[in-house]
């Protein structure tokens, strides 16, 4: 009897260490599917965010800061004004064994400037030369100064050199092969994303074994998810059902001012409306910017006057926006000729930004008071980023926030005249064109002392908003996450909204 009691109690023992070594798994319920595995095939922060788990670069971000950390490289030190040195951690291997060297940073950078599979070939075709000191050494040498370049390091994933350049394109966009925190298992489109934990992670295991990402674009069929219990954390709650959901006792939201804005995008072409500043000021001051965070957005957003927010360098909280004024709208309208109007498409996606769809719906109604005929073109935004890239639109709704947290890097990618073979106005899509903004913006590059150049580009910024109205902001959106309360799940939102796995946690 005595021996039967010890072999139960030792079973109970075994099954309660069995129960508190288990592995761990979360579901996380995205609103954004991937659209490649390869690091440099989309260079959407949406993208960016899976391949976070899977790849690392030279550089991260951390957490709830977005402070700059060292990641694959240890340290780093700038040399001269095009020359960065970075020391690598040694011992890293990516996840099919091979070990990580200087030999992979060169080939991953070379890499970025072929437009054939990346689209970072602005970063790739600004490096002069990688220079390899040793395995663990490298320098590398932009063709001008790139006062950012520390700055974006964490966007550029190191790719391994040999895998990559055994397999065809389409084969390394399926399958991620990095030195990341998470090992890639399977992807099946639109349904699910799995990845497991990398036990020799160089920053240690991570603490949850398995991570399923669902990416869910509908808003009610996200919130379904979670209400069903189907996923334990959300990404991108949806505003019109955010009082539901605070009022589930199971349910914690958790929720960040976003840094991304969203704004309009308008043509200035010679021949246009748009091109008079008076149709401009007149277009920014028939949108009811209050009416829609309130209506539209359920409070859940934030006005804005410019498209950088307060971390980015080139912020300026002297710039003011225009404010909504119907009866000056329509007397700036009459002024430049347009007394009756006149027809306009606005453009936008339906499918990526928080009510995208309706804030065009809204700008669309606002503007039709003050005689201004707009037809609505909403799309799914497969189909309406490569539309922008190619500059089939003269007016749409976007929305952005830097990277790399500098505003000339951004201005040169927004309103800079487009000119793909100096790699500017890439998303320039309504090809708007100022030539003292150019100047500006292709000043700002040379520019290296920071407390210079934060206040050059405040006034780049003030005459691009203020005197130009280069484009017309909205508004920030604020970031909204539940998360299932009684899975014990400790989680802090990034700045970039990246879903980085080995920053939760679970408590066991």
């Amino acid at each position: 009897m005595k021996k039967l009691l010890a072999l139960c109690l030792t079973l109970l023992m075994l099954g309660a260490a069995g129960t508190a070594f288990a592995a761990t798994k979360l579901v996380i319920a995205t609103d954004t599917p991937p659209r490649t595995m390869d690091p440099q095939g989309s260079d959407a922060d949406s993208n960016l965010s899976y391949m976070a788990n899977f790849f690392d670069a030279l550089l991260q971000r951390v957490g709830a800061s977005g402070k700059l950390a060292p990641a694959l490289a240890v340290k780093y030190e700038r040399l001269d004004a095009n020359s960065w040195k970075f020391y690598l951690r040694k011992g890293v291997k990516f996840h099919n064994g091979n070990p990580f060297t200087a030999a992979d940073v060169k080939f991953t950078f070379e890499r970025m400037a072929d437009p054939k599979v990346s689209e970072f070939v602005n970063t790739g075709k600004s490096i002069d030369k990688v220079e390899i000191i040793d395995d663990y050494t490298v320098i590398i040498r932009t063709k001008a100064p790139v006062p950012w370049f520390d700055q974006v390091q964490p966007n550029l994933f190191i790719m391994d050199k040999e895998s990559t350049e055994k397999r065809d394109p389409a084969q390394v966009g399926l399958k991620p092969i990095g030195t990341g925190a998470y090992i890639f298992k399977e992807w099946v489109k639109g349904s699910y994303i799995k990845m497991v934990a990398n036990p020799d992670y160089w920053g240690g295991k991570p603490q949850i074994d398995e991570i399923e990402a669902r990416p869910i674009t509908e808003s009610s069929t996200r919130f379904a998810a979670l209400a069903s219990g189907q996923a334990d954390m959300v990404w991108g709650v949806p505003v019109e059902m955010l009082s539901r959901v605070k009022k589930d006792p199971r349910v914690q939201v958790v929720s960040r001012p976003a840094r991304r804005c969203i704004f309009l995008a308008l043509t200035n072409k010679p021949g246009t409306p748009m091109a008079d500043i008076r149709v401009r000021k007149a277009i920014a001051m028939a949108i009811n910017e209050d009416e829609i965070i309130e209506k539209v957005m359920w409070g859940q957003a934030k006005k804005a006057a410019q498209i950088p927010d307060p971390i980015t360098t080139g912020y300026n909280r002297d710039i003011k926006r225009v404010e909504y004024n119907p009866t000056e709208a329509k007397k700036l309208l009459k002024e430049a000729g347009y007394e009756n109007g006149f027809e306009i498409t606005l453009a936008g996606p339906n499918d990526r930004y928080v009510q995208d769809a309706k804030i065009c719906e809204a700008v669309v109604k606002y503007l039709a008071k003050v005689g201004i005929k707009a037809k609505l073109d909403v799309k799914p935004k497969s189909i309406f980023f490569p539309e922008v890239v190619k500059g089939v639109h003269q007016f749409y709704l976007i929305g952005w926030f830097d990277g790399a947290s500098d505003m000339g890097r951004t201005y040169g990618k927004l309103i800079h005249t487009h000119d793909k073979e100096k790699g500017y106005g890439g998303f320039n899509g309504t090809r708007y064109s100022d030539k003292e903004l150019d100047a500006m913006i292709e000043e700002n590059i040379k520019i290296v002392d920071l407390k210079e150049r934060k206040k050059f580009l405040q006034e780049l910024n003030k005459k691009a908003m203020e005197e130009k109205l280069a484009v017309i902001p909205l508004h920030y959106q604020v970031d909204l996450y539940a998360i299932q309360k009684n899975k014990g799940i400790s989680f802090s939102p990034r700045p970039d909204r990246w879903m980085v796995a080995k920053e939760i946690s679970i408590k066991k």
